[in-house]
């Protein structure tokens, strides 16, 4: 009897090493979901860094910018476009065809935007933003970030290989008493 209690109590440290290893690996993969998912579906991911789409969407919100053909935009779409060396998002005002280019107005803006962007410009049509993941997005892209969430994992990985191991001792340990 006294073996028997000995043994369910010897797989309790390593079942909860195992059980924290799983969490922390499972964390790992769902905070990087919402950025690399999308990416493979063929979406470009931007973070908003300013506020003249608030409150609509708001800075530190992650937008999800599907590619489509300048022609299919309508009026209200929030579109991403390039604007010398920054993406900007704002919606259009008016889709003007036949010269090529869109009106566009941010939503926090008094006016329309001082010129019209040019359909070589247009990087996609906003299909989803979610306040706060661009953020997220922040620290996973800075190098800083991508240590955090290599050590992050390895430590999930550690704890498997520690609940291995203590199982592997607590084996060794029984084949000796059973001798």
């Amino acid at each position: 009897m006294n073996n028997r209690s000995t043994a369910k109590g010897g797989n309790l440290v390593p079942a909860l090493c195992s059980l924290a290893g799983t969490l922390i690996l499972l964390s790992v993969i769902a905070s990087c979901l919402p950025v690399t998912v999308p990416r493979l579906m063929g979406y470009e991911i931007y973070n908003v860094v300013s506020g003249s789409m608030e409150p609509e969407i708001p800075i530190g919100s992650i937008l999800y910018v599907e590619k489509i053909p300048p022609e299919e935009i309508q009026e209200d779409d929030v579109i991403a476009f390039w604007s010398n060396d920054s993406v900007i998002a704002h919606r259009v005002v008016k889709n003007k065809i036949v010269e090529g280019t869109f009106t566009t107005k941010g939503d926090a803006n008094a006016e329309e935007d001082m010129n019209d962007v040019e359909y070589g410009a247009l990087i996609g049509r906003v299909s989803s933003h979610y306040p706060m993941l661009g953020q997220m997005m922040v620290v996973y892209t800075s190098t800083v970030g991508k240590v955090y969430v290599i050590c992050f994992a390895a430590c999930g990985c550690m704890f498997h290989i520690l609940a291995g191991r203590l199982r592997e001792r607590r084996k060794r340990q029984r084949a000796k008493t059973e001798s």
